[in-house]
């Protein structure tokens, strides 16, 4: 069966031409070009994946509340922010609201595929029988990788698709550190390294909502991050 993927494009020529070209590889495609119309529609049936422009309509961040919106619908749900936008204070926002991943419309067919793809490899991944553990536990920390979940102390923690990735990459081995391209390479990851410190300070934020007192991803300075039990 196909992927099913949703784009949410304001310009109806930018639109149909993602959506063709999707098509051609074999993807499932609706496409929607205002956030009302794309929210009603994805609240009856979730994608498998969603690309997002920031802009719809008349309304600049129109992007940004429909990923707040999708967010809250699902934990898991593969976002990809893709925009003509690239200041570092969009592309940061777009990652604190939850979305995986932040693409420039510049970008290449096949790099967008590459992206893509990697978001669906972990999503394989994780639901895959026997290939690996089905659980994790550190201490406090518990991964659930059957049902794609985390908690610390017992109290959930509502982590997207790569943030769990990132932090299965370090809790397998406290203490060691990783460095931004063993993350990216870990959990499958096709960002560069700005996204992934971006990424961590969100995932330290996550887990300090449920315990202010958390503090055992570290920062190797000039190395990468590791796990502190």
């Amino acid at each position: 069966m196909s992927r099913r993927i949703a784009i949410v494009e304001d310009d109806p020529a930018i639109r149909a031409n993602y959506a063709e070209a999707l098509r051609k590889h074999g993807f499932e495609v609706s496409a929607y070009g205002a956030r009302a119309e794309a929210l009603a529609a994805l609240r009856e049936r979730l994608p498998d994946l969603a690309v997002i422009d920031i802009g719809l309509g008349g309304d600049a961040d129109a992007g940004f509340e429909l990923c707040r919106e999708l967010r809250a619908l699902s934990s898991s749900l593969p976002i990809i922010f893709l925009t003509a936008r690239d200041s570092d204070f969009d592309i940061v926002s777009g990652l604190r609201l939850g979305a995986d991943d932040y693409l420039t419309k510049d970008v290449s067919l096949p790099h967008l595929l590459a992206r893509i793809a990697a978001l669906f490899r972990r999503a394989e991944q994780a639901h895959a029988p026997g290939t690996q553990e089905e659980t994790l536990a550190r201490g406090d920390l518990a991964l659930d990788l059957k049902r794609f979940s985390i908690a610390w102390r017992g109290r959930p923690v509502p982590l997207t698709l790569t943030e769990f990735w990132m932090v299965h990459a370090l809790a397998r081995h406290p203490g060691h550190v990783k460095s931004r391209e063993q993350l990216m390479r870990e959990a499958n990851l096709v960002v560069d390294d700005g996204t992934v410190t971006s990424h961590v300070k969100r995932i330290r934020r996550k887990f300090q909502g449920v315990d202010p007192a958390f503090e055992h991803i570290e920062t190797a300075y000039g190395m990468g991050y590791r796990w502190k039990e």
